[in-house]
């Protein structure tokens, strides 16, 4: 084990906040990328269900990938959420946003060039939104006079 790495499981660990499991490599986040492969990990580890990643470079300048993913309650949402910020944290990314902490329904996590989506199922399925992005490029432009083609 990397002695940079050890620290950073010990400080985790320390804290008695997430952790990152000792026997995942110190994952690559400097690239979009390896960012997004980390997030999924971090998620598949923490039990998230129907994980779903969306690719967004060509289709939005918000951010380059979209991930989505259920946990069974509002506490397992809450929790994994949680453990995002403090993994990202305890790896040096500053910028990281959260939104619907608090009631566990639907939580959002922005951390600019992945922006994660975390529901409870039957939030999940009333919102859709993994099927608006999959769509592609809006099919109609509104303006101030109306719809255009």
């Amino acid at each position: 084990m990397h002695k940079e790495y050890f620290w950073l499981y010990f400080k985790l660990n320390t804290k008695g906040a997430a952790t990152i499991p000792a026997t995942t490599k110190h994952p690559d986040i400097t690239t979009p990328v390896g960012l997004k492969s980390a997030i999924e990990q971090w998620l598949e580890d923490d039990k998230a269900e129907e994980i779903e990643v969306i690719d967004l470079q060509d289709q939005s300048a918000l951010a380059d990938f979209m991930i989505i993913a259920s946990g069974r309650s509002s506490r397992q949402v809450i929790a994994m959420a949680s453990k995002l910020k403090d993994r990202l944290s305890a790896l040096g990314v500053k910028s990281i946003r959260t939104e619907g902490q608090n009631s566990g329904d639907w939580v959002i996590v922005d951390v600019g060039d992945v922006i994660i989506h975390l529901f409870r199922p039957e939030v999940r399925d009333f919102y859709n939104i993994e099927q608006m992005w999959k769509m592609g490029a809006p099919l109609a432009v509104v303006h101030n006079s109306g719809i255009r083609a």
